[in-house]
This record gives C-alpha cells, sequence and structure tokens, in this order.
C-alpha cells in the first residue's frame, strides 16, 4: 500500500498531539520521532502525487494533439510519458 499525502499529514499531526499532552518523556520522544517520520513520507508521497498528475497531463496532452499518421503507424504511448509516441 502506498499512503497519500493526506493519510501521512493525518499521522503526522496525531503524532505532534500525542507528543504535547502526553506526561510520560519516552512517550513524547517516540511521538515526536514519529511525527518525524510521517512528515518525511508525506513530503515523498506529494512527491509522488506531483509526478502522477503530471504525467496524466502530458499523456492527456499528447491524446489530444496526435498527429495524423499512415494506417499502419503505431499510435501507442511510449512506457516513458516524457517520450510522447513510439516510434515504428
Amino acid at each position: 500500500m502506498v499512503p497519500s499525502s493526506a493519510l501521512c499529514r493525518m499521522q503526522e499531526d496525531f503524532h505532534r498531539r500525542r507528543a504535547a499532552s502526553t506526561t510520560l518523556e519516552n512517550v513524547r520522544l517516540l511521538s515526536i520521532s514519529a511525527a518525524a517520520a510521517w512528515a518525511r513520507e508525506a513530503l515523498v508521497a506529494e512527491s509522488r502525487e506531483e509526478r502522477q498528475v503530471h504525467t496524466r497531463r502530458v499523456a492527456n496532452a499528447g491524446i489530444a494533439t496526435e498527429p495524423v499518421h499512415a494506417a499502419g503507424d503505431d499510435l501507442s504511448l511510449s512506457e516513458n510519458p516524457d517520450r510522447g509516441f513510439t516510434h515504428p
């Protein structure tokens, strides 16, 4: 399972609130550490989500502006989103 940035931020917030509300030092330290880990994971998730949006945008733009080809040409998209269409 790949966590979303929203889930990561919710977990980060949960652990920060837990650290603020406890009187036990070991619980506070562990919660602060967990919150920091969730914050790092949220940054990774946000980057991944932005990349997915960009990939979809590029793929949709490629389909909308598809050049006219001869009947036998391969019109499928390349597996590399930044490369456009495949070449025969």
